[in-house]
């Protein structure tokens, strides 16, 4: 079986009402742009390291994508992010009204598929997933905090990313794990597990924002510089720098947007004095580490496992 052709073709068998006209159709046109649904994927593969027939566990699959595309329709109107995908995004082809109604939609869409999944423990799976939406909020919420700070800790920019990132991979895994009826005990290791996966794919995405390589990360170096975005890099250079360097990292950070490329090198020169490129891979390293050691933890057959360490490798290993 070919779980990602599983996964596209139950979000096109979702038949959405016609009317009223312009509700549904920015929902299916967000879904109908791609990505590479990790978050159902995972799902599907962490119930299938205990039985085979994966299509029972698709309506969480599709409530999982459904829920993280709702977010991704959020963040753009938010972040007044004028494409997704390559393609116009909904607060740009219809309107930003349009764009929060038809988001609120898709949340309760979401939910809709998520209590159409048969569970042994539905009380568990729809708490789990409820409480993930709500870390993802509040991680989105400390994000948006950070933004007027600059004394932003390691220790809070990790929280921020666990709840904005890492917990929802978590809940794919964990969900999948629930369906299939595996024990707490592994449930928990595969919650770990994704935890650690999205806290190193995160800081992997801070790391080659800046040091990737345009052609293959396939968008411009320095975005993150850019829109003084608070990463892991940024926090850990604003953490070691002395007087002077701290002080040129304010003065690159405030130059005007004309001046884009000088704030890019300036700020990529004091973060390479400072060593905050190594400082960010070791964690990364560890991070994977860690991911990979609680999956070979996981009591369940190689064989069985091996289809989600193979994703989990392409996505610790990737350079875009």
């Amino acid at each position: 079986m070919n779980i990602l052709e599983t996964i596209e073709g139950a979000l096109r068998a979702v038949a959405y009402p016609e009317k009223p006209e312009g509700l549904y159709e920015p929902i299916s046109y967000t879904l109908a742009l791609g990505g590479k649904r990790i978050r159902p994927t995972l799902t599907l593969l962490a119930y299938q390291l205990y039985k085979d027939d994966v299509e029972t566990a698709l309506p969480a699959a599709l409530a999982i994508e459904t829920y993280h595309n709702h977010t991704l329709l959020h963040d753009d109107l938010m972040d007044h992010a004028a494409v997704r995908r390559g393609q116009p995004t909904v607060h740009r082809k219809w309107d930003a009204n349009t764009a929060i109604l038809s988001g609120d939609t898709m949340l309760i869409m979401s939910m809709r598929h998520a209590l159409r999944q048969k569970c042994s423990d539905q009380g568990a799976w729809l708490d789990l997933l409820t409480r993930t939406m709500q870390e993802i909020c509040e991680g989105q919420q400390m994000d948006m905090n950070f933004e007027q700070r600059t004394d932003v800790s390691e220790e809070e920019y990790i929280e921020m990313i666990r709840l904005k990132t890492s917990v929802l991979l978590a809940c794919s895994l964990e969900a999948g794990a629930l369906c299939a009826g595996a024990s707490a005990e592994d449930r928990r290791t595969l919650y770990r597990f994704g935890e650690a996966l999205g806290l190193a794919f995160q800081l992997q995405d801070d790391w080659l924002d800046c040091y990737g390589d345009p052609a293959v990360f396939g968008k411009r170096i320095g975005g993150d510089i850019l829109c003084g975005k608070k990463t892991y890099l940024l926090i850990s250079a604003f953490r070691r720098a002395n007087r002077a360097q701290y002080g040129e990292l304010l003065r690159l950070l405030s130059l005007p947007a004309k001046q884009g490329e000088e704030r890019i090198a300036g700020v990529l020169k004091v973060y390479d004095e400072l060593g905050v490129s190594d400082l960010a891979r070791q964690r990364i390293a560890a991070y994977t580490d860690e991911a990979l050691h609680l999956l070979d933890s996981l009591p369940v057959s190689v064989e069985r496992k091996q289809p989600l360490r193979a994703l989990a490798e392409k996505m610790l290993r990737r350079e875009k």
